[in-house]
């Protein structure tokens, strides 16, 4: 059996599952690599401002190691937050026909794409849009680097139509491009909670002919969510209420801006376990992120999979691929209030065509799924090896 070895930072719920899916079909061996080295503890998310472990078991069903990094600053969030010396001999011990890498802005990351590059292919897996360009100088800079950066890719999985023509713009080739969509794991997200659902309805006081948007990530600038209160309190309709699920820098701004409204609700951060329990109870979920940074925007996948309506900027990489044609929603201009409150008016004028956009949007996720990521990595591995 043919074997990759895949290159990543640390568990998350959205990655561990494909791993696992990869180790259970046994078309492939597979080892992980997780780079931010191990710890028992949890760890400190500067975005939500407190340590986040997550209540979902990500470690298990599939082989991986730990890898010791010795950044003086580890983490995620910076390039030289992850530094594995020893990162490549155990890649080699694992001897195997191919390397995937998730994320090449790590010192190690890198390191190992150069060096791996022409010894076996070097696969990779990243998110990156075009969508935050703006100065022709830094873009051309970037694009200069950057063609350099994929130079050491010899296929690239990308999640969706922004993804891809990032990958085009810095050199890669449609040979050198397959679909693999950004996806969460769709059946625990539709499952049945209504019963939790309406309970967290009854206790933020809706009425059955109450509308509940929600937002649900980090209180952040990228975020926006600013915006989206500024929207609602200007709408001014008691039946159209607002929540704001999780925690961040702009948390205590938002709760003083509301204070006087009775309608605008807050709930702090919700783990994966409790999550669909609060998309369920909502009607509408909103994302209405200006960047830079929102490369796609896995909560809107979440939203769907519990068959609810989704509104989105345009600034979030999944929305021309999730929201088609305004079939489950709306797209509306980032940062642009007038448009987010017109399509507001227009979404939220009645509860039964929520419900009609939340079935299409069920419908148009089924195919977002971990499956169709195994899938394609599994058939590149062999079809690299038989020619």
């Amino acid at each position: 059996m043919k074997r990759l070895a895949i290159i990543t930072t640390h568990p998350i719920q959205y990655y561990a599952p494909v791993f696992k899916l990869l180790h259970e079909r046994k078309q492939i061996d597979i080892k992980v690599f997780y780079t931010w080295g191990e710890t028992s503890e949890d760890k400190f998310d500067p975005d939500f401002g407190k340590k986040i472990s997550w209540d979902l078991p990500l470690l298990e069903g599939y082989p991986f190691e730990w890898v010791q990094n010795i950044a003086a600053n580890a983490g995620s969030h910076h390039f030289n937050g992850i530094k594995n010396p020893g990162l490549i001999n155990q890649v080699i011990n694992f001897k195997p026909d191919a390397v995937l890498v998730y994320g090449w802005s790590y010192h190690s990351h890198l390191k190992a794409m150069r060096y791996f590059k022409n010894k076996i292919p070097v696969y990779f897996r990243g998110d990156s849009t075009l969508l935050d360009e703006k100065s022709l100088f830094k873009s051309f800079l970037k694009s200069i680097f950057l063609k350099w950066v994929y130079k050491h890719i010899d296929h690239a999985f990308y999640t969706g139509t922004n993804n891809k023509a990032y990958f085009k713009k810095y050199g890669l080739k449609d040979h050198q491009l397959t679909f693999a969509p950004h996806a969460i794991d769709n059946d625990r997200f539709k499952t049945d909670r209504c019963t939790e659902a309406n309970e967290l309805r009854t206790q933020l006081k809706l009425s059955t002919h109450d509308i509940l948007i929600l937002f649900a990530g980090k209180l952040e600038a990228k975020k926006n969510p600013e915006i989206l209160l500024d929207a609602v309190m200007r709408i001014n309709n008691p039946n159209i209420h607002l929540l704001f699920t999780g925690n961040g820098n702009l948390e205590t701004a938002l709760k003083h801006k509301a204070q006087n409204h009775n309608n605008i609700h807050f709930l702090n951060f919700q783990n994966q376990i409790q999550m669909p329990v609060v998309y369920q109870a909502c009607n509408l979920f909103c994302l209405p992120s200006k960047g830079p940074g929102e490369s796609w925007g896995l909560a809107v996948n979440e939203a769907m999979a519990c068959g609810k309506a989704v509104l989105v900027s345009d600034k979030c990489g999944c929305a021309i691929d999730l929201v088609p044609d305004n079939k489950n929603g709306a797209i509306f201009k980032s940062e642009n209030l007038n448009d987010l409150v017109a399509q507001l008016k227009q979404l939220t004028q009645s509860k039964n065509k929520l419900s009609q956009l939340g079935e299409a949007s069920a419908r148009i996720i089924t195919h977002w799924n971990f499956l169709n990521i195994a899938k394609p990595i599994e058939q590149q591995l062999i079809n690299e090896i038989l020619t």
